[in-house]
C-alpha cells in the first residue's frame, strides 16, 4: 500500500467517521476581538482547514477564562461567546460537513500574561511566579471547564479536546514538581484527581453523550526537571509511570482519543516545534506515541505529532532516502507500523492549509511546506495574529513591521 492509500484512509474516532488520518494541530493565533469571539482573520485561517480536507480539526486554546490567559486576543468560551461560536461552527460546517471540529479548552495558569491579566500557580516555577490557586479556586475552575464543555455541545461542535500540554495549568497540576499536600496536590492519586474530575464533570454536562467526543492533547514528557513524565519533584530523569496511568485513567473515563505531544513552552518548546536546526527531535514523538498506543484499546485513536520536519522530499534529515523521510512517506509508514491512527500537522497547516486535499487530488507538488523558520512562533510571542511568514503576504509584512518596531526576538519562548 502507498502512503497515498494509507493517510487517505477513514478511521472512527468513538462513534464518529473522520474521512482521512490528517490531524488539524490546535495553534495559538492570537486573533479573537475583545470578548474572545472569532473574527473575519480566525474564520478565514478554520475555512481553509475545512476547506483543505482535514478530517479531523482542533479549534486553538480556548480560554475558559478572561481572568487569566497567555495571549492577549485569544479566544474565549464563556455565556457571552455562544451567539458568536454557534455562528463560527454553523459556517465552517457548511463548507465541509464531514470534517470533525472538536474545541481545545484551556486554561493558561502560570503561563498567563501579567501585563493583561493575572498569573496564578500551584507552585511558583523559577522564572515564572504567579498567585498561588486556593483550593476553592482550582474548584471554581472545574466549574470553568464543565460549563465551556456545555457551551462547545451547545454550539454544535464535535467534542473537546482537555488540554493537559506544554505546561497550561492542566499540565502544571498533574507534574511532580507540584508536591504540596492538598486536594490536587503531593502523591499522585492527588495530581490525577483533578484531570479524572474534569472527565467526569464534563461527561456529567454533556449529559454522558456518546456521540460527543472527549479527549486530550498530553505532555508525555514535559522535559525539565520535575517537569511531568519526571520520576520526582526536582528529577531530571524521565518517568512514564503517570502518564502511562494517566491516558488508562482517562480512557477509563470516556477519553475516545489523544493527542501525543512533549515539552513546554517556557523553557522546552524545542520538544513541542523543532527549528531548522533540530530536525531529529521528531523522531522521539514517534516513540511516545508508540508507547501510547500500546498502553490504550485498540479502538483509542492515537494522533502523532512534530511532523513538520519532514517536509517533502527535501529536508535535513540524513542517513534515510528522501523518498522514505517524506512527511507522507513517514506519516504512513508510522500508522501501517502501529505506532499511531492518525498525524498531526502544525505549522505545515500554516505554510499549506489544502496539504491533505492537494494530496488526494494529485497536486503533491504544488504543496507549500513549512521551512521551520519559527517567525510564525515569535509573532505569536509578540502578542501578534499568527500566521505563515514564508507564504502569506499579510503575515510576512506584520512580520517585518514587527521586527522594525520591536527588533528581533532573543529568547524563542513565552
Amino acid at each position: 500500500m502507498g502512503y497515498k492509500e494509507t493517510l487517505l484512509q477513514p478511521i472512527m474516532i468513538g462513534n464518529s467517521k473522520c474521512d482521512n488520518r490528517f490531524f488539524a494541530q490546535p495553534m495559538e493565533c492570537v486573533d479573537s476581538d475583545e470578548e474572545g469571539n472569532p473574527t473575519d482573520l480566525t474564520f478565514k485561517r478554520y475555512e481553509n482547514l475545512f476547506k483543505g480536507h482535514f478530517s479531523f480539526i482542533d479549534l486553538e486554546a480556548i480560554t475558559v477564562t478572561n481572568e487569566s490567559r497567555a495571549r492577549k486576543t485569544q479566544l474565549e468560551i464563556m455565556p457571552r461567546n455562544v451567539k458568536a461560536l454557534t455562528k463560527f461552527v454553523k459556517s465552517l460546517k457548511e463548507i465541509n460537513p464531514q470534517a470533525r471540529f472538536v474545541f481545545q479548552l484551556t486554561h493558561s495558569g502560570e503561563i498567563s500574561e501579567p501585563e493583561f491579566s493575572r498569573r496564578v500557580t500551584v507552585k511558583p516555577v523559577y522564572g515564572l511566579g504567579g498567585d498561588l490557586l486556593t483550593e476553592k479556586e482550582v474548584e471554581h475552575i472545574i466549574d470553568q471547564f464543565a460549563e465551556a464543555a456545555k457551551i462547545t455541545q451547545e454550539v454544535g461542535a464535535d467534542g473537546v479536546d482537555m488540554k493537559f500540554c506544554h505546561g497550561y495549568l492542566g499540565n502544571q497540576i498533574l507534574r511532580p514538581y507540584n508536591d504540596p499536600r492538598w486536594k490536587y496536590g503531593g502523591p499522585w492519586e492527588n495530581r490525577v484527581r483533578f484531570a479524572y474530575d474534569l472527565y467526569e464533570r464534563i461527561q456529567k454536562a454533556t449529559n454522558y453523550d456518546k456521540n460527543f467526543l472527549i479527549g486530550s492533547k498530553i505532555s508525555m514528557w514535559e522535559a525539565f526537571p520535575g517537569g511531568f513524565g519526571s520520576a520526582g519533584p526536582d528529577s531530571p530523569l524521565m518517568d512514564m509511570s503517570e502518564p502511562i496511568d494517566l491516558i488508562k485513567g482517562l480512557e477509563a473515563r470516556g477519553a475516545q482519543y489523544f493527542v501525543e505531544s512533549l515539552g513546554n513552552v517556557h523553557c522546552s518548546m524545542e520538544f513541542m516545534e523543532a527549528g531548522r536546526e533540530d530536525p531529529y527531535l521528531s523522531y522521539l514523538h514517534m516513540y511516545f506515541s508508540k508507547l501510547m498506543k500500546d498502553s490504550l484499546k485498540p479502538e483509542t485513536v492515537v494522533v502523532g505529532s512534530h511532523f513538520s520536519s519532514f517536509r517533502g522530499k527535501k529536508n535535513k534529515l540524513l542517513s534515510i532516502e528522501p523518498e522514505k523521510s517524506s512527511m507522507f512517506a513517514m506519516g504512513a509508514r508510522c500508522i501501517e507500523d502501529g505506532m499511531m491512527d492518525m498525524i498531526g500537522l502544525g505549522r505545515q497547516s500554516f505554510a499549506d492549509p489544502l496539504t491533505p486535499l492537494k494530496l488526494e487530488v494529485r497536486r503533491e507538488d504544488e504543496i507549500n511546506y513549512c521551512s521551520q523558520c519559527m517567525n510564525c512562533e515569535e509573532l505569536m510571542i509578540r502578542q501578534m495574529p499568527v500566521g505563515c511568514v514564508a507564504y502569506n503576504r499579510p503575515y510576512a509584512q506584520l512580520f517585518r513591521d514587527v521586527r522594525k518596531k520591536m527588533g528581533k526576538l532573543e529568547e524563542l519562548h513565552t
